[in-house]
């Protein structure tokens, strides 16, 4: 099938330029370490596809990544529709996740703020109310980075402008992260 193969091209040649990666994903779990081991809580934020990384991302952390072990704290605050829609109706789209980080983040934990482009409206509130609350910030972004790279902690990007190749390196780094954390805490082997 040429669609597969032409995909297949373009994923392992991005693939091949994320080496350099490791030198920005190294703090970023260095500062989810810090957090979880101070009782701290990882907030996923994300949209469309990036909300549905968001979600199985803090599924890893909750359930299990490869082997049995204790939960980790994770939530991802794509998944609430009530109150999402009730915060889009009655305040703005633009502050479903920021809302919700105002009311059960607290300092000292991190919020993982996905986005292709870097320019989404409702992960940039929600990383303003991060920082007003010191909660951490790790951004998987895509492109350059957009508005967002100079407002995180940690800005993880991918160079590309596909955003399908952009999701699936967020996945290998949300995997590569979690296992680390798992390691780190202890929890594995």
């Amino acid at each position: 099938m040429k669609e597969f193969q032409y995909n297949l091209a373009q994923h392992n040649e991005l693939f091949q330029r994320l080496g350099h990666l490791s030198e920005k994903i190294e703090p970023a779990i260095d500062l989810c370490v810090e957090s979880l081991s101070a009782g701290g809580t990882l907030f996923f934020c994300g949209n469309g596809g990036s909300a549905a990384d968001s979600q199985h991302l803090a599924a890893e952390f909750v359930g299990r990544f490869v082997k049995d072990r204790e939960p980790i704290s994770a939530i991802s605050l794509t998944t609430d529709t009530s109150g999402l829609t009730c915060i889009a109706n009655d305040y703005d789209f633009k502050n479903v996740f920021a809302r919700q980080l105002r009311a059960i983040g607290r300092k000292g934990d991190v919020l993982i703020a996905i986005s292709t482009s870097g320019n989404s409206e409702n992960i940039i509130e929600a990383v303003k109310v991060a920082r007003e609350k010191e909660i951490g910030v790790i951004g998987l972004l895509g492109r350059d980075g957009g508005m967002l790279v100079k407002k995180v902690n940690h800005a993880i990007v991918i160079p590309s402008d596909s955003t399908a190749r952009i999701q699936e390196a967020h996945i290998l780094v949300g995997h590569t992260i979690c296992g680390a954390i798992e390691k780190r805490l202890g929890l594995v082997e």
